[in-house]
């Protein structure tokens, strides 16, 4: 979803531009730490927001501009995610 919002916004070709990059590496950085592992919902629908709140306005930014393009990029991709986003929270 940040390379279509990075392709749209920042007219990169293939690479993420500096800003999205890092906006990347925070997003695998707090995946990784997370406690609920492969249980893990959307993390819109998560109990627990690990995300700065700066950090989870700039995803809700890019989510909200690529969710629809996803459609056309990335069927299947954007099928998981719906389903996904359904999951209910896991308890704490």
């Amino acid at each position: 979803m940040i390379h279509i919002y990075c392709k749209g916004h920042h007219d990169t070709r293939g690479e993420l531009c500096d800003e999205c990059g890092a906006l990347r590496e925070y997003a695998f950085a707090r995946l990784d730490r997370c406690r609920f592992a492969d249980a893990k919902p959307a993390c819109g629908n998560c109990n627990i927001h690990c995300y700065k709140p700066d950090m989870r306005e700039r995803v809700r930014v890019v989510m909200r501009y690529s969710g629809p393009r996803m459609l056309l990029h990335h069927p299947v991709l954007a099928f998981a995610h719906f389903r996904d986003g359904r999951r209910p929270p896991p308890d704490d």
